[in-house]
């Protein structure tokens, strides 16, 4: 009888695991965010309710829009921009993990990733303000790059001292931060697979459905054409991919990117269509890619390879665009 028993149960137990298909099913949750849009993909179910996931991501997304928008005019970031010289503003913990962040990516890159370069940003016509469709002149931009210089910036403890006019834009590294905060919460919900996506930058952990890895589209850098270049499957990793080919205008036949180089004011003019990165955080991988679309081809391939960095750069030639991948990206993707 005994023995029947645990038979029963047995059948019983692997009746209920056949019914629980949580772990093979996708689930998706999405809204706006950021002048953008976020998304998460799971697997498995939250420790609470979807609807307390869902308020905690929109939570999370809001705050960091609160702090660092330089859309909004009553952000942290805004009223320090707005601020008179030499007033100190108190900072949120997660805007000085994030400048603190940037100012790393400065130092390492010599200057050529800037969160100060929003005036020259601004004068280009990518910024908040009005978009242009010419160029600036030469002393329009002179002016403003003597607003440009992230050395100017004094972090004290939690306080940033404004000097007088300068401006900051963390747009090339918070989307990467937000990405990074939403994976903490689903972490903290209890999921194992899942791929948080904010404005395009993605961290993923564990597999899809079946053991299926998340499979990551690089898009081939031709304006207006929707195409795959390249595949990547991420596992515990992020990807931000940054480049010239959606945001430009142009001007007497010629093309000027919305990357600014902070070092000379002016577009990049290098080769260079695209740059993706993988990286543990997303939000590194978001102002690496930014830094990489600086330095351009050479000699982002040559930090990157110094640095160890997985980079993938897909580059403008005279006979079609051409792909370069460091020897750390290379390892990452044959891995998969």
């Amino acid at each position: 009888m005994t023995r029947i028993l645990s038979l029963l149960v047995l059948s019983l137990t692997l009746l209920l695991s056949a019914c629980d298909d949580s772990k093979n099913r996708l689930s998706v949750l999405s809204g706006p965010t950021m002048g953008t849009t976020w998304s998460v993909k799971y697997t498995g179910t939250p420790d609470e309710n979807i609807d307390s996931l869902k308020a905690d991501i929109e939570a999370a997304l809001e705050q960091v829009n609160a702090e660092m928008s330089t859309y909004r005019a009553d952000s942290v970031l805004s009223q320090f921009n707005q601020a008179a010289a030499g007033t100190l503003v108190d900072l949120p913990a997660d805007t000085q993990k994030v400048l603190k962040a940037a100012f790393s990516l400065s130092e390492m890159t010599g200057g050529a990733y800037d969160v100060t370069v929003g005036p020259l940003v601004n004068l280009w016509g990518f910024g908040p303000e009005s978009d242009r469709f010419e160029p600036p002149q030469a002393d329009e931009i002179e002016a403003a790059r003597r607003r440009v210089g992230w050395q100017s910036l004094l972090l004290d403890g939690p306080r940033l001292l404004q000097p007088g006019e300068v401006y900051v834009d963390l747009s090339s590294i918070a989307k990467g931060f937000a990405v990074d905060k939403v994976a903490e919460l689903m972490d903290k919900h209890g999921l194992k697979s899942w791929l948080v996506e904010v404005g395009g930058e993605l961290r993923a952990r564990g597999t899809k459905p079946y053991g299926q890895p998340w499979r990551i589209a690089v898009e081939r850098p031709i304006p207006g054409v929707r195409e795959v270049e390249q595949v990547v499957a991420l596992k515990d990793m992020a990807v931000a991919t940054s480049g010239d080919y959606r945001n430009f205008f142009e001007s007497d036949g010629k093309l000027y990117s919305h990357t600014i180089d902070p070092r000379t004011g002016y577009p990049v003019q290098h080769a260079l269509a695209s740059v993706s990165v993988l990286h543990k955080s997303a939000m590194m991988a978001d102002g690496l890619a930014t830094a990489m679309t600086v330095l351009g081809p050479k000699e982002g391939m040559a930090f990157a390879k110094a640095n160890e960095l997985a980079v993938f750069f897909i580059v403008r030639t005279d006979e079609g665009v051409k792909e370069l991948s460091t020897p750390a990206f290379d390892a990452i993707v044959e891995d998969k």
